[in-house]
Order: structure tokens, then C-alpha cells, then sequence
């Protein structure tokens, strides 16, 4: 699993990296953004750029370590190129398991970050910037230095040249292990000790204007604040989503008509602030100034669809009912949970004939799918047995709280289950897809071989077209397939030979081209924004804010995407790829967070216990947002249990690269890089 820094260690790296930077005039520590490369002096083209970007993605998908790679164009301190990669990791919350190469490209320095107890050791560093990147970054060979790179950390913790780590990461796991034993115990007993309805505070000021506490607040904490606001709010919507469909299915479509609106104006408000997290987490520079004003105007807006949700709580509370016919509520979720139940059977057989198809990476958001539905199933159970005792025991309002929380962990289970159903079924369609690209570009390259081709161009396209089909037939063949893979790399691979042959179709060939192509891309984001949901949903008490600002953006994207399809197919087309790339990353985040979260066993390590069922109910989101709060609609305070579970790089899922562990001895000083 991947180990991750708290914000707080980040931010302590700042500080004390801060004070000895020389104030040059040069590039400062930057920030990496939401992709793998931050190409700030314009070394790479396009398809450069794209090829890096696919090439540490794939690093990251067949290994447990990421590589990130910044060109800039000198170091803030020419002389120290070691401190301004370090400094550049520990502000981004980069972890032992997650590297940096850092180019200057003026000043032709560079030095490869790692961590000191992470898989690869500081001999095998030292050895990857001399014999791979080195000699790549002396021939100006700028995608080639980021590629030896990945190559070189790939071999060495695959048992390559590389060799393997001789570092143990052992008792630095261990640390975690206690700690996080410790929180998550003392934090389920804080759940279910304190009431059931906390008072939502005010974290900015009305119409904009933000509350004086908060102008006072320093920026690392601000950002703090906005990322678990943005956490919590998420899940309060979400959660208010389940809960409108189950008063709407007792009760009717009439009753809930002020709830619905007040929800439909709570998702406006986090979207917004969604896309404002998206712009501080881009590769563009923010001012100091944009960054406290973005994340102030985060907290508003969720602070604002916080409220519209809970001035609509009491009165939806009462329509709920459930301490008056908690019986009725009881018999209505025993006989859902037996439902669930019943399909376990059908979730395992489908799994294992998809795994019989296709590569585990293809399988990997559903892997553990029937594990975790039955760990909400015996969650769920053991709140219906408290409920029945409960009832008996005259105790309506206890017993309304553990039907809740069986309620959502039931709809959590058939959640997990119909995932399993919804990606066999995008990853056929990527197979049909797949092959239909394959016989349209066999076309195009018949028609690319008829031109002339005095440069040589031509034939170098259409050799690389070759490689491409021939890649994409081995990921759809045997019983490994990869066809999203495939039909990633075809999509590029079209997109070139695209360009040559665009010259003799007619303008309405063109439009009926690219309208099939963006049709094709639609369908492939659908499933990959799908997968993401699915999977950030039924595991959002470990999600922290970047894979959710991801995923909010990846479906923003999707729907341009769907606008224009007719009208602008070749915009759609960006948009469409976009909405793609952003659910790939969601779901990056989102294992990584919940990785970080469940690792190792928390709860001991047992099989079907009732460990392990609390671990799936806290990983759900289910004991956080049924049995605080009144269902979890309100955000809560910043040092409540959302901060420790999903708040903003404190804790189990909070900020991305920032969050999940808590420290250690490791360093990422080390004698390295260099000139070339």
C-alpha cells in the first residue's frame, strides 16, 4: 500500500525548507498540479507531453510508487538543486512510495527525489540519475530523461538492473498501524457516544463576504479547512441524495419537494466550489491572494449548501418518522438486506468469470466488491439485531439510528454488487470498441500508404500505427485482456494517423469522422466517470478532497462533452478526453486514499469479524454519516470526526498526495543529481 504524508508534515517541510531558500530570480518550488508533468519551460510538445503523461501512468498502474517530473528553467537556489526538489516534494505531501525528477533546464541541473525508507533505496537513485537520466538530459532528450526515469524506477523495485530495496519499511508500517488503531478506536467510540445532532458552525460570512476568524487563519491552514469542508460537504450531499430516495419510495414524491429543491441548490453550490478546487490544484500558478480568496469562497459555498440542507432537516427528520414506526421501517430494511444477501451468490460468479477475461489491473476498482458488500451486509445486521432489541426495549429513537445505519449499509452493499455488473459491461464495450477502431485504422492506413511521403513522415506514422495494433491486439487477446488499455492507445495511435489523412476527406466525411470518434470517447468517459462514482461512493469515508474535486470535474467535462457532440464534435472530443483522463485520476486518488485508510488490517486483521465490518462501515462512510448529525447532513466542526476521517490531509482520506500517514524517521536528503 501506499504510505502518504499528513498535510501537517507537509507543511512543516515548508516551513523549514522556506528559510533557506535564496530569494533569486528564478523558479520557485511549484506546484505539481493535477497531472504527472508540470512542464513550465516549455520543453515538450504535445505528443511529448502525452507520452510522459502515459508513461508514468502506467509506471503508476503496474507498480506501488508515481513519479512526478517538473521542468523549470532555473532552481530558486542554483547551487542546492537537492533542497528545491525536497522542498517541492514535502509541499505537495509527496510519500515514501512517490518520486520527483526535477529539471532546470537553463541552468542543466537536475536531481531525482525519493524517500529515504521508501522501495527504492538512495544507491539505486544515484545510479538511475547516472546511467539513465543523465545521459538523456546531456542529449537535451527531455521525454526521453522523464521516460529513463520511470524505466529505471520500475527496474529497481521489479528485481531488474535496478536491483530490489534493502531498506525495510517494517517498523515505519508498524508506527502507522498503532496509530491509526488508535484514532479510528477512539473515534468509532466518540461516534457512538455523542448526540445525534451537532450544531453546524459558520465558516464564512454571508453574500461572499468571509467571517473575521477566517481572514485571521494562515493560509496552509485555510486550504486545510477548505479541502474537509469540501470532504464533509460531499458526503452530505451524498448522503441526502440516499436519503431522498428512501423517504421519496416510503412516502411519495410530494413530500419531499422542499428538500429536493434545497438539494438540487446544495449540489450547485459544491460544484462550484469544486471547480475552484480544481483551479488551485492546476498547473497554473496562484497568487497568495487567489489562494486564500478561492478557498474562502470553498468554505462559503459549502458552508451555504450546508445550510439549505439543514434548515430542511427537522422537518425531514419528522417525515422520516422512524422513532413512530420503527417496526414497519425494520421489516421494510430486513427485507432489503435479504435481497442484498441473495445477490452475493450471483456478484462472486460474475467476478470470477470477468477474472477469468480479464487482467486484474482491469478488475482492480471491483476486486475486493464482494468483500466489502458482505462486510456491509454483517454491519448491517448486527444494527438490525440492536434495532429489534431496541423496539422491544421501547427505545424508538436508538432504534431509528441503527435502522439508518443498516439502511445505507444495504444500499451500499447492492451498490458494490451492480458495480461488478456495470464494468463487465463497459469493458465488453471496450472490447467492441476496440475492434472496430482496429479495422478503421488498417483503413487509414491504406490511405496514409497512398501519399506521397518525401520527408519520410508518413511511413514513420504509419510504422507506429503498426506497434500500436499490434500492442492492442495482445491486450485483447488471451485470458488477460486490457481493453480499456487497448483502446486508449488506439485512440492516440487514430488521433495521429488522423492528422496525415485529414487532407483528403471532404468536409462532411470529416464532421461524420469526428462525430463517430467523439461518440466512442463519450461512451469510454461514461464508464470511466461511472467506475469512479461507484467506487468513491460506496467507500467515501476514506476519500479525501482531490479525488473528489476529480471526479466533480470528470462529470463537468462529460457533460460539455454530451452538449456539443453534435454541434462541435472535435471540441467534444477534448472535452471528452478530459472527463476520461480526470475519472482516471479520481480513481487513483480514491484507491490511493483508501489504501491508506484500510491497509494492513486495522482492526485486527480478522476475517468476517465484527472488526471488519465496523472497518467497512467507517470505510463507507456509513457510522460517520448515520449516527452523527442526523444522517450526516450537517459538516460539522473542523476537529470533529471528519477531520480525522476525509478531512483535508489530516487523517484517513484527506488531500490527495498529502494524507494517510503519520510520519516517521525518513528523509529525502540525499547526495544526488547534478549537472548535464
Amino acid at each position: 500500500m501506499r504510505s502518504r504524508w499528513t498535510a501537517a508534515l507537509a507543511t512543516a517541510l515548508v516551513l523549514m525548507f522556506a528559510g533557506a531558500a535564496a530569494p533569486a530570480a528564478a523558479t520557485d518550488p511549484v506546484d505539481l498540479g493535477a497531472g504527472f508533468v508540470l512542464d513550465q519551460d516549455g520543453v515538450l510538445s504535445a505528443s511529448d507531453t502525452t507520452a510522459v503523461e502515459n508513461r508514468l501512468s502506467l509506471l503508476s498502474d503496474q507498480t506501488d510508487i508515481d513519479l512526478w517530473v517538473v521542468y523549470v528553467d532555473e532552481f530558486t537556489d542554483p547551487a542546492n538543486a537537492e533542497e528545491w526538489a525536497t522542498q517541492t516534494a514535502g509541499a505537495n505531501g509527496l510519500g515514501p512510495n512517490q518520486y520527483l525528477l526535477a529539471v532546470a533546464v537553463d541552468a542543466r541541473q537536475f536531481y531525482l527525489s525519493g524517500y529515504s525508507e521508501g522501495p527504492v533505496s538512495f544507491e539505486q537513485l544515484g545510479t538511475i540519475e547516472q546511467q539513465r537520466v543523465q545521459p538523456k538530459l546531456a542529449a537535451d532528450d527531455w521525454a526521453g530523461a522523464a521516460v529513463a526515469a520511470a524505466d529505471g524506477l520500475q527496474d529497481a523495485v521489479g528485481g531488474g538492473s535496478g536491483g530490489t530495496s534493502d531498506s525495510s519499511s517494517g517498523g515505519f508500517g508498524g508506527i502507522i498501524l498503532v496509530l491509526v488503531v488508535a484514532v479510528a478506536v477512539g473515534a468509532l467510540i466518540f461516534v457512538f457516544v455523542r448526540s445525534r445532532r451537532k450544531k453546524r458552525p459558520t465558516v464564512a460570512g454571508g453574500a461572499g463576504a468571509p467571517a473575521p476568524e477566517v481572514e485571521q487563519v494562515p493560509t496552509e491552514e485555510l486550504e486545510r479547512r477548505a479541502a474537509s469542508a469540501l470532504v464533509q460537504t460531499d458526503d452530505a450531499v451524498r448522503t441526502s441524495e440516499q436519503e431522498l430516495g428512501f423517504a421519496r419510495a416510503q412516502f411519495g414524491d410530494a413530500a419531499t419537494v422542499e428538500f429536493e429543491q434545497a438539494l438540487a441548490t446544495a449540489k450547485e453550490n459544491l460544484n462550484a466550489a469544486f471547480t475552484l478546487k480544481q483551479q488551485l490544484d492546476d498547473a497554473t500558478p496562484d497568487s497568495d491572494e487567489q489562494v486564500r480568496a478561492w478557498n474562502t469562497e470553498i468554505l462559503r459555498l459549502c458552508d451555504e449548501a450546508n445550510a439549505g440542507l439543514d434548515d430542511k432537516a427537522a422537518a425531514f427528520d419528522e417525515l422520516r418518522k422512524l422513532e413512530q414506526n420503527a417496526p414497519e421501517a425494520l421489516a421494510r430494511v430486513q427485507g432489503e438486506r435479504a435481497r442484498a444477501a441473495s445477490a452475493l451468490d450471483d456478484a462472486d460468479k460474475h467476478l470470477q468469470t470477468l477474472a477469468a477475461t480479464y487482467a486484474p489491473e482491469a478488475l482492480a476498482t471491483v476486486a475486493d466488491n464482494p468483500t466489502q458488500a458482505r462486510q456491509r451486509i454483517a454491519f448491517a445486521d448486527e444494527q438490525l439485531a440492536l434495532a429489534q432489541t431496541a423496539i422491544g426495549a421501547g427505545d424508538g429513537g436508538e432504534a431509528a439510528v441503527s435502522i439508518r445505519a443498516a439502511e445505507e449499509a444495504v444500499g451500499q452493499a447492492e451498490l458494490l454488487e451492480q458495480a461488478i455488473d456495470k464494468l463487465g459491461a463497459d469493458l465488453a464495450q471496450g472490447e467492441t470498441s476496440a475492434t472496430a477502431l482496429l479495422a478503421e485504422l488498417e483503413q487509414d492506413i491504406a490511405a496514409a500508404s497512398a501519399l506521397p511521403d518525401a520527408d519520410g513522415r508518413i511511413a514513420d506514422v504509419i510504422a507506429a500505427t503498426r506497434r500500436q495494433i499490434d500492442s492492442a491486439r495482445t491486450h485483447l487477446t488471451g485470458a488477460g485482456k486490457r481493453p480499456l488499455v487497448a483502446l486508449q492507445g488506439l485512440e492516440a495511435a487514430n488521433q495521429q494517423i488522423d492528422s496525415l489523412v485529414a487532407g483528403v476527406r471532404d468536409a462532411e466525411a470529416k464532421t461524420q469522422r469526428a462525430r463517430q470518434m467523439v461518440g466512442q470517447l463519450i461512451l469510454q468517459a461514461q464508464a470511466q466517470v461511472s467506475t469512479a462514482e461507484d467506487f468513491v461512493t460506496s467507500r467515501r469515508g476514506a476519500i479525501g478532497a482531490q479525488a473528489r474535486t476529480r471526479l466533480a470535474e470528470a462529470g463537468a467535462a462529460l457533460v460539455q462533452a454530451q452538449q456539443l457532440q453534435q454541434s462541435a464534435p472535435e471540441q467534444a472530443m477534448q472535452y471528452a478526453q478530459r472527463a476520461n483522463q480526470l475519472a482516471e485520476q479520481a480513481i487513483q486518488h480514491a484507491q490511493n486514499d483508501v489504501g491508506s485508510f484500510s491497509g494492513g488490517g486495522m482492526f485486527g486483521g480478522s476475517s468476517g469479524g465484527g472488526g471488519d465490518n465496523m472497518l467497512g462501515a467507517v470505510l463507507g462512510g456509513i457510522v460517520i454519516n448515520s449516527l452523527l448529525g442526523g444522517g450526516g447532513r450537517s459538516s460539522g466542526s473542523s476537529g470533529g470526526l471528519g477531520g480525522m476521517f476525509g478531512g483535508g490531509g489530516g487523517g484517513f482520506g484527506g488531500g490527495g498526495r498529502s494524507s494517510g500517514s503519520f510520519g516517521g524517521g525518513g528523509t529525502r536528503s540525499r547526495r544526488g543529481g547534478g549537472r548535464f
